[in-house]
Order: structure tokens, then C-alpha cells, then sequence
């Protein structure tokens, strides 16, 4: 084996895992930690078992493990071997296993105290991706309370190590000086009107000119990767341009990895795959984008979308070290150089944007309710715990305490989203476990089948596809049909169902109905508004299950769905429709509106009246709408009487507290609120006792009576309250000012004619003041009428002077 950075330490952390079973290893990229660790593990005393490797992707673990197999001179397979999703190579000698994080997590959940296994070494922790943090998490308590001889090795070149020390109860940190060769950073600058394919194509023709050896370049994704590759194979048509990314199949994954058998210069497009585990041979220059798409989980939505953002400085670090880790290189990063510092230190961990939903019913199912008796670099946010809770209870996986139900152990033990878990033993009861598989494997895999938005046209496509992918993605989908058929009853099963049909089961609240002519927008019935390209054949269905979304919450496009039809809903989903006896208040017609509707969650299948509608709940709207209403339908002056005297009980505040006690009756047998203002004076009235009552008319009373026998209302609400208006003919004979309680009257005097004369609060003041000049003028005005000298000494009456002095005639 070639002399490695990594073996000058490796003494250091022999030593750390025979003295303790847990230990941190900080090691650049190049040192060769991931091949070298792990064989070296073998000869230790206390390593009796298997050494389990863990790798961020698919790609890195199987390079992995064939590069350390080389190393030993034997096949892969022998003993070391590799276990991922769709592929693996083990046999009874293995004893360095490298897997995937994701099947680490299922061999912890499904064996708790790891039998067989002497150590599981976590590489390139600081990728912080979901199943890395829940393995660490899940490792570290079953060392702690079952195998206090399990050894736990942290391995990264960018983590904080002193962080992970922390956790892995102060472990001993052991780190490597690594290769130093000379890395030259090229900043290009940024170009944002032009298309990063276009860009990127121009920076690797430059660097090609400029630098030898192989190129690599990041890009954000697929799309991005393949129009670049069209690009660069007009341009160079005698060079190889290979893609690297999680869909490329293995043999061409090698392809990428290895030098070019002809000697020749290659060019490799790849996505973050490439950033870290990977050393591709004869690389000397990188080309960076600066971008990379990271997976985000919107509550809002229930979906998990991509967003392409600037890759964090630690990214950047990562690729622009591809290019030296085999001699000097170059990195060429498409923005500035003075924008550098802007960029976030760290990707941001996946605990803290990603669905939870797996997370909380891996925890349930090995029996831990609250994640924070767990030991986190970062706790999960208490907001995604709950949100996940909360679907898991919707998908009947969790009870009411957060305890894992019989159906939650059923969705656990299928290795998938819960969701589409819930999906594929919904396609085992009908009957048509394989087709259900075969959705999730193809919302799991990318371009699989094609990139159509229709599930069923990729359904085909893979069906006629004879690739080495597309076989192992049906061995996978085989294998969880048959897991899925062992777990449900089989003499239940009723006929096959649609693919819609069985997504519709796994996420009813992604159904969605067309809501334009164009088939653009669409609703779901869990509320939410998504979009769907007008050129796409399913913009032609009336109804669709959807399988997958990206975007925000409020304009998610659909890239993954399969056309419902409406009778499939009644038939096949009935007991997701909702039959409800609505109640509500119709403005424009100013009443109570019952009506019968069906629904499937916020989408309305039909609608009519009611015929006999809850006549309970029909008060109930019109005593609520009354109180919204009551300044309207009281009359206000009673309402400013019962305030003026203090009356707690006409207040709106009490009103409304008892109106059950008031309007419940007065509304009784109604539909609306059209009722005589004095109705509902009468009714507040009844609530007052006898004394408020008495209080009320004493304190507040309704009228004043003028001594000509005239009726008028006081006024309580105005600035000058209490005031009334009188004919100043009907207050004739009167010589005292008259009281409200004990508040003078406020006077509003008038002619004739109803115009004001004068307002006032001490009447004899006004006949022996002010009045002298008011009779003059009124004379002139209203010669008919009397205007004596000394009205207090006058009999009252609103008569003209000859029907005064005539009463007979």
C-alpha cells in the first residue's frame, strides 16, 4: 500500500481506540482516511468483528470499497464489501463493510446492540446530512447503554473536531498534516445575464487552453450538467465529457473516477457527489460554478424542494481541494474574490431544513419518544418535530402520545418515506404491491423512466428500459413489493388500483383539482395552490394525485403526478370524502344559508341547500352575527341611556356576554335579523332587574314631558347630554328648570317652525334675561303666534293666538 498522510497518525489513533472506544480523526482531503482507517482496524485485538464504513452517497461508498480492495489485492466483495440501496457486494468473509448512512440507521433500528460489529467509522461527518447525524445519534446510545465496547470513529477534514470531541464524551481528536500541494485560485468573476451552462462552458474551454491535465466542474444539477455536456461536445467532439451524479449508472460512474484508459484528457461534470470521499484520478484543475442545490422541506407545502443557493466557503474549499490532492492544480471560481467572505462558513445541517417525518418514526420505533434524550451536534427544531408528529398521527403511525401504532411498525420496517410507505402497504392491501413499489422507486429516483411530469409515461418508459439501472431499481422495487405483501393482511385485498389511486392513499391531501381552463393552477385538497406547465399532457385532467412538487409553498410546480379520474374518488377513496351540514352567513342576502356539501378537504365536490338544516346551529349564526351587529339593531339611544345611568347590563360588553339569554329566543324559527329595532329593546330590557330598571327611568328617563302635555326625547349620547328639544310655546307656565337625576335638562329650544332658537340650562334666566329679544324677533317671524312678556305667568299651549284665546271655535 502507497505511503499515506494519514499513516503518520495512524499509531495516534490505534492507540485512542484500544485505550477508548470512541475517537475523532481530522484528516485533509488526500490523506487517505477513508481507505486507510478501516483495514488498519482489522488487526487490533479487540477487532473480532465486522468494521462498518460509512459513505455520504452511493458513488463514494462503492468507490470506496473497490479502491480498498485493490489495495488488499482482492475483488471487492471478499473482505471488503459495500451495501447500499440498489446494489452490493458482500459474502460470509467480509469485514469491512462500507454502506450508506441511510442503511446504517436501518441496521441500528433493526439491531439495536450491532451484533458482529467491532466498529463503525462515520466519514465525512461534516456533511451533516440527516441519516449521518441520526446514525451518530443512534450509535453513540447503543455504545453508551449496550456495548460499551463498540468503537465510534468521527472522521472529516472540515469538521469542528473539538465540537464532535464534546459529544463523543471528550474522545481523543487525532489529526493529520495531509499532502500539502501548491493550489492556485483563479477568480473569474460572475456573469448574472449569462446562463451558468454558457458560463461554465466558457471557463472549462479556458482552463482547458490554459492548464493541463483533467478537469472537473461543479454544477448545482442534472439539467445543468447536461447542457453543459452538450455544449463542451460541440466544441471538443475528441474529448471525453462525462457526467457525475447520483443518476449516472456505475459502469460510467468508474468511467469518471478512473483516468482515461487511452491516455486521453477528460472533462467530468459532476454535482456535490464529487466534493468530498471521492479522489479522481489525474484531476488537476477544478472549474467551480460556486452553486450547489440543496434539499429544503416546506412545512407549508408537506414538500420537500431543491434550491439552488451559493455553495457555503467550506464547499468551496472542498472542491477547489480536488484539484490538488494528487500534485499542484488550479481552481477556476466563477464569482469574486472580494465576495468570498459573504458566503455562509458551513452548509447549513439537513436536522435543521429537512423533513423530519422519517427522523421521529425511526426514534418511535426503537423506543425513544422525545429526540432530546439523544445526543445532537445540533437538537432538532422543536417546529419540525411537532409538524412531524402531526403527519405521522395523520398517516395513523403514531398514537396520541407520540408511541409508534402497529401501522406505524409496518410503515417503519418498509426503508422509505412514511408517506410513500403508507402508499405501498395501501398497494399491498388492494392487491398490487409491485406497482406501488414501483412509484416509490421512481419518486425516489431521479430521471428514472424519463423526466415526464406523468407517472404513468415514466412507468412505461422504465418498463420497456433494459439498462443496468432501471434492473436494479426493479430488484428494489421487487424486494419492498414482497416486504410490503408479509405486512399486510391477504384476505383483505380487494382489486388492483391506478397509480393515482395509490398515491392518493399515501398523501390524499395531494389530490388536486384543475381550477383553470389551461390546466395550469390546480388545488389540493390540502388548501394549497400548485402549478403544472400548460404544455404537459396532464394540464388535460380534471383531477390528479400528486407525487411530488418543488418550488414554495405558494406556486410548488408539479414534476411527478398521475391523472384521477372523479369516479375513482367515490369508488376507491370514499372514506377521504366529507359529507358536512354548513352553516353560514350569506352578506348579499343578509341571512343564515344552510347548505349540504361533499368535500375532500378544501375542494368542493357538489353543493345545494339544505332542506332541513340544524336549526340549533342556524340560531347559532344569527345570535353571533347579532352581536357582531349589536350597535345597529339596538336602538342607540337605549343603549346611551343604560351608559349615561351606569347600567352594567346594557353595556355592549355585557349584551354580548348574555346574549344567549336574550337573542337566543327573539331569533328562534328565524333566518335573518329583520326585526323592529323596539324587539330588541324590549328583549336587552328584560335582561335588567326590577331595581335597575327603576334606577334606569330615574336616572335616565326615556322623555320629558313639557307642561303642555308634548313628548320628547332625551338625548344621552351627545356632547351637551342630557338634552332634549322643545317648542319653547310648550315650556310656557314654567318656572323652574327641570332635572335629569340631578343634571339640568339641557333645553334645545325651538320656534314655530322647528328652527333654534336657544339652548339652555337655566330656564327662569332665560324668561328674564335673553328672552325679551327673542320674543321681539320671533314676533316679526311668527306674528300668529303668542310672545308675551312674562311667559313663566302663561298657560302653555302650542296654539296659534286666536285658537288660544278661542278654544270653541
Amino acid at each position: 500500500m502507497a505511503d499515506l498522510p494519514i499513516h503518520a497518525v495512524l499509531p495516534d489513533l490505534l492507540a485512542a481506540l484500544r485505550g477508548g472506544n470512541g475517537a475523532v480523526l481530522v484528516a485533509p482531503p488526500g490523506a487517505g482516511k477513508t481507505t486507510a482507517v478501516a483495514p488498519a482496524l482489522l488487526g487490533e485485538a479487540w477487532c473480532t468483528g465486522q468494521v462498518i464504513l460509512t459513505s455520504p452517497r452511493r458513488v463514494a461508498a462503492r468507490a470506496a470499497a473497490e479502491r480498498m480492495a485493490d489495495l488488499l489485492g482482492e475483488r471487492v466483495g471478499e473482505r471488503v464489501g459495500y451495501l447500499s440501496r440498489m446494489d452490493s457486494k458482500t459474502s460470509a468473509a467480509t469485514r469491512i463493510l462500507v454502506v450508506t448512512e441511510a442503511i446504517l440507521v436501518n441496521r441500528l433500528l433493526d439491531d439495536q446492540d450491532l451484533a458482529g460489529v467491532s466498529a463503525v467509522l462515520f466519514d465525512e461527518a461534516h456533511e451533516r446530512s440527516l441519516d449521518s447525524d441520526l446514525g451518530l445519534a443512534l450509535a453513540l446510545e447503543t455504545q453508551a447503554i449496550l456495548r460499551d465496547d463498540l468503537r465510534v470513529c468521527v472522521m472529516s477534514a472540515t469538521i469542528d473536531g473539538a465540537r464532535f470531541a464534546r459529544l463523543m464524551d471528550d474522545a481523543p481528536v487525532i489529526e493529520s498534516e495531509g499532502k500539502q500541494f501548491l493550489l492556485q485560485i483563479e477568480w473569474l468573476g460572475a456573469r448574472p445575464e449569462q446562463r451558468i451552462e454558457d458560463a461554465m462552458t466558457s471557463a472549462v474551454l479556458a482552463a482547458w487552453r490554459e492548464r493541463d491535465g483533467d478537469i472537473l466542474a461543479f454544477l448545482p444539477g442534472v439539467g445543468e450538467i447536461e447542457r453543459t455536456r452538450e455544449r463542451l461536445a460541440a466544441k471538443l467532439p475528441e474529448t471525453p465529457v462525462l457526467p457525475l451524479h447520483g443518476q449516472v449508472l456505475p459502469t460510467d460512474q468508474r468511467r469518471a473516477i478512473r483516468r482515461d484508459p487511452e491516455g486521453r484528457r477528460r472533462i467530468v461534470l459532476a454535482t456535490s457527489i464529487a466534493e468530498t470521499s471521492l479522489t479522481l484520478d489525474g484531476v488537476s484543475v477544478v472549474v467551480d460554478s460556486g452553486l450547489a442545490r440543496n434539499a429544503v422541506f416546506d412545512q407549508a407545502a408537506g414538500t420537500t424542494h431543491l434550491v439552488t443557493a451559493r455553495a457555503s466557503q467550506a464547499a468551496a474549499a472542498q472542491r477547489a481541494g480536488r484539484a490538488a490532492r494528487q500534485g499542484p492544480g488550479t481552481a477556476y471560481r466563477l464569482w469574486e474574490e472580494g465576495g468570498h467572505a459573504g458566503r455562509p462558513p458551513y452548509d447549513r445541517p439537513a436536522i435543521l431544513a429537512a423533513d423530519l417525518a422519517p427522523l421521529v418514526l425511526s426514534l418511535a420505533r426503537r423506543g425513544v419518544a422525545d429526540p432530546a434524550d439523544l445526543r445532537w451536534l445540533d437538537a432538532p427544531p422543536e417546529a419540525s418535530i411537532a409538524s412531524a408528529r402531526e403527519r405521522l398521527a395523520a398517516l395513523g403511525a403514531l398514537d396520541s402520545e407520540g408511541t409508534i401504532t402497529p401501522r406505524g411498525e409496518r410503515i417503519a420496517a418498509l426503508p422509505m418515506e412514511p408517506w410513500q410507505a403508507a402508499m405501498v402497504l395501501a398497494g399491498a392491501g388492494r392487491g398490487c404491491a409491485p406497482l406501488a413499489a414501483k412509484l416509490a422507486v421512481l419518486l425516489q429516483e431521479r430521471g428514472l423512466g424519463g423526466r415526464a411530469e406523468d407517472l404513468e409515461t415514466r412507468l412505461q418508459r422504465w418498463d420497456g428500459d433494459r439498462s443496468k439501472r432501471a434492473e436494479a431499481a426493479r430488484r428494489l422495487a421487487q424486494g419492498w413489493a414482497g416486504r410490503a405483501d408479509n405486512l399486510v393482511d391477504r384476505a383483505g385485498r380487494k382489486r388492483e388500483a391506478s397509480p393515482a389511486v395509490l398515491l392518493a392513499a399515501g398523501r390524499p391531501d395531494m389530490i388536486a383539482k384543475r381550477r383553470d381552463a389551461s390546466g395550469e393552477s390546480w388545488l389540493s385538497a390540502g388548501g394549497r395552490g400548485y402549478a403544472l406547465d400548460p404544455a404537459s399532457p396532464l394540464s388535460r385532467a380534471d383531477w390528479l394525485a400528486i407525487g411530488d412538487a418543488q418550488g414554495l409553498a405558494k406556486g410548488a410546480r408539479i414534476t411527478a403526478a398521475a391523472p384521477l379520474a372523479l369516479g375513482e374518488i367515490d369508488e376507491e377513496l370514499g372514506d377521504l370524502i366529507e359529507k358536512r351540514r354548513l352553516i353560514r352567513w350569506n352578506d348579499k342576502d343578509n341571512r343564515v344559508e344552510a347548505r349540504l356539501e361533499k368535500r375532500l378537504g378544501a375542494i368542493t365536490l357538489a353543493t345545494g341547500p339544505d332542506p332541513d338544516p340544524d336549526h340549533e346551529a342556524v340560531v347559532d349564526c344569527l345570535v353571533e352575527k347579532a352581536v357582531e351587529r349589536l350597535g345597529t339593531l339596538l336602538p342607540a339611544r337605549l343603549l346611551a341611556r343604560g351608559h349615561y345611568a351606569g347600567i352594567a347590563s346594557l353595556s355592549p360588553e355585557r349584551l354580548a356576554s348574555m346574549a344567549d339569554l336574550w337573542l337566543r329566543a327573539l331569533l328562534e324559527g328565524r333566518s335573518d335579523l329583520d326585526l323592529p329595532a323596539a324587539r330588541y329593546a324590549d328583549a336587552a330590557l328584560a335582561l335588567l332587574s326590577w331595581d335597575e330598571r327603576q334606577r334606569l327611568d330615574r336616572l335616565a328617563p326615556r322623555e320629558f314631558v313639557s307642561p303642555a302635555g308634548t313628548h320628547h326625547p332625551i338625548d344621552y349620547a351627545g356632547d351637551h347630554a342630557p338634552s332634549a328639544q322643545v317648542r319653547v310655546q310648550a315650556l310656557f307656565g314654567l318656572d323652574r328648570h327641570p332635572v335629569v337625576g340631578d343634571v339640568p335638562l339641557l333645553l334645545q329650544l325651538t320656534s314655530p317652525a322647528g328652527r333654534p332658537i336657544q339652548a339652555t340650562r337655566d330656564l327662569p334666566g332665560f324668561w328674564r334675561g335673553s328672552w325679551a329679544d327673542v320674543a321681539k324677533e320671533m314676533k316679526g317671524r311668527y306674528p300668529k303666534h303668542r310672545w308675551p312678556d312674562e311667559p313663566w305667568a302663561e298657560k302653555p299651549s302650542l296654539k296659534t293666538k286666536n285658537a288660544f284665546q278661542n278654544p270653541k271655535g
